[in-house]
């Protein structure tokens, strides 16, 4: 079986099995890490992995998380801080559609 040897910040260099550590990558948010729980004194440890510990790992037969980040999440703050705020007659406006229309799902849906 493939030993691993990883450094927990309490007990120092400890052995560890795949089935002992997880990989976590975020691909858009650019950052990966590696967790597992000391053989020893039973801490969690969470440490940064560029793509070669990555790829060691996962060749090892480490499991791997990948982390979806909702597109909202990677809207530039630029770009929501310029969209205009609703303004009074923005709503009146909204309420005056909902008023006049039967079927919303289906205007929405473009039906």
């Amino acid at each position: 079986m493939t030993t691993i040897k990883a450094t927990c910040p309490t007990c120092g260099d400890v052995d560890l099995t795949p089935a002992d550590v997880t990989v976590t990558v975020a691909h858009a948010l650019g950052w990966s890490t590696y967790t597992f729980r000391c053989v020893t004194c039973w801490d969690a440890v969470c440490k940064p992995a560029d793509d070669d510990v990555v790829q060691l790992l996962t060749g090892a037969g480490v499991r791997v998380e990948r982390l979806d980040v909702p597109m909202e999440y990677l809207e530039s703050r630029a770009m929501v801080a310029s969209a205009l705020p609703l303004t009074d007659d923005d709503l009146l406006d909204f309420a005056l559609w909902l008023h006049r229309t039967d079927d919303i799902i289906g205007v929405l849906l473009g039906e």
